[in-house]
């Protein structure tokens, strides 16, 4: 290894001193272009489920009766309920209370669909629902029904969102009844299926609304 004079070992040292303080430099570093900005986890859009309650649901509604509702023909005449046959809680000013039964297509006889509804509910409609819903199975397991209720599942509500369930009233292996609720922000009703499965009921409960609820 050849062995430097005083010179060159300080000019030697002097230029590696210069690079390592251009190396380090903060202005040459902020020369250099930024990064590409990495996607933030929290931007990304999520779904939402198919049982949560749906921006339709977010507006006032009014329920009213309806001569058809989801292809159901009202009763009317001898045999139409005429009474209100389940409590629908405390009624106040500016609420209306909706009942009514449906026949199915062809149907003449047998028990009919029976809808029970108010809106402009005062407080948490899903608390008015539970009223309506205790009252409609005592009323069901009455006139004709029996079994124990199997825990409400959740189903698509329809174009007006808020939440609809369904649940069963066991009665044998070919036969039970259904008992269907929703509520939005200010609707709450139920109706008793006689003879169906909770996924027809729901179909069919769904469709009801759109007809009875506007």
């Amino acid at each position: 290894m050849p062995v430097l004079g005083p010179r060159t070992l300080l000019a030697t040292i002097a230029l590696a001193t210069t690079l390592t303080l251009t190396a380090c430099d903060p202005a040459a570093e902020a020369e250099a272009p930024p990064a590409p900005p990495v996607p933030s986890a929290a931007s990304a859009t999520v779904s939402a489920p198919a049982s949560s309650t749906s921006q339709a649901g977010s507006g006032k509604h009014t329920l009213a009766e309806a001569a058809t509702a989801g292809g159901l023909t009202k009763a009317t005449g001898a045999g139409a309920v005429s009474d209100v046959p389940v409590d629908p809680g405390e009624m106040r000013d500016g609420m209306h209370l909706v009942v009514a039964d449906y026949n199915r297509a062809g149907q003449t006889s047998g028990r009919r669909i029976l809808f029970v509804g108010v809106d402009s509910v005062p407080e948490d409609p899903n608390k008015r629902r539970e009223h309506l819903w205790r009252g409609l199975i005592d009323y069901a397991l009455q006139n004709g029904s029996t079994g124990t209720p199997t825990t409400a599942k959740p189903y698509q509500p329809g174009p007006f969102g808020g939440s609809l369930e369904c649940l069963s009233l066991p009665e044998s292996a070919s036969t039970t009844d259904v008992i269907c609720g929703w509520s939005d922000t200010t609707t709450a009703a139920v109706a008793l299926f006689p003879g169906t499965t909770p996924a027809d009921a729901a179909r069919l409960f769904a469709a009801m609304r759109a007809d009875l609820e506007h």
